[in-house]
């Protein structure tokens, strides 16, 4: 009886071979579980708030590490260090409602926030150093007819990061 059950679930896992994929779709696949930390620059708005769900579960299946991060633009005419407390308090709460979000996910966060003349570059600086796999921006839909389709920090993230970068825009109210 054993032998002839175990001979019967031999010729079914013979006769079942799993699926087979092309070398790039395997590729492709593989390399999405290479991703281990993820960048999310939040601003506190709707649309960056999505990014950190993409964030998540684009790193959900490998329990990636999110970092948050936070940049405050500081304007070259005033000195980087000024204190600006309204700034700093918006950006804590941006920073505690994105975390919220990991946290429902299970993943391990890390909080920052940064003083740059130039958001992308500090981004772009903060990838580097933390050496990121994957940045996820999320940016604003509606897009006026005379502004570029992306910022300025798009602009210089996709020019100067050390890693890959995933721009979310949801669709406008166009579509």
């Amino acid at each position: 009886m054993i032998f002839s059950s175990t001979m019967g679930a031999f010729l079914w896992w013979m006769l079942h071979p799993p699926r087979q994929v092309g070398e790039a779709a395997a590729k492709a696949r593989h390399s999405l579980f290479a991703v281990k930390k993820i960048l999310v620059p939040t601003s506190g708005f709707p649309y960056s708030e999505r990014g950190v769900e993409l964030a998540c579960r684009l790193g959900q299946e490998q329990k990636a590490e999110i970092f948050l991060a936070y940049i405050m633009e500081i304007p070259r005419t005033m000195p980087l260090g000024i204190p600006l407390p309204d700034l700093e308090l918006k950006a804590k709460e941006a920073l505690e409602r994105a975390d919220s979000i990991v946290v429902l996910h299970g993943l391990k966060t890390d909080k920052m926030i940064h003083r740059a003349r130039i958001a992308g570059e500090e981004i772009s600086r903060i990838a580097r150093e933390n050496d990121v796999d994957m940045i996820v921006l999320g940016i604003r839909s509606h897009i006026g007819l005379t502004e570029n389709i992306l910022g300025r920090t798009s602009d210089v993230l996709l020019r100067h990061a050390p890693c890959e970068v995933i721009i979310d825009k949801l669709p406008g109210e166009n579509y």
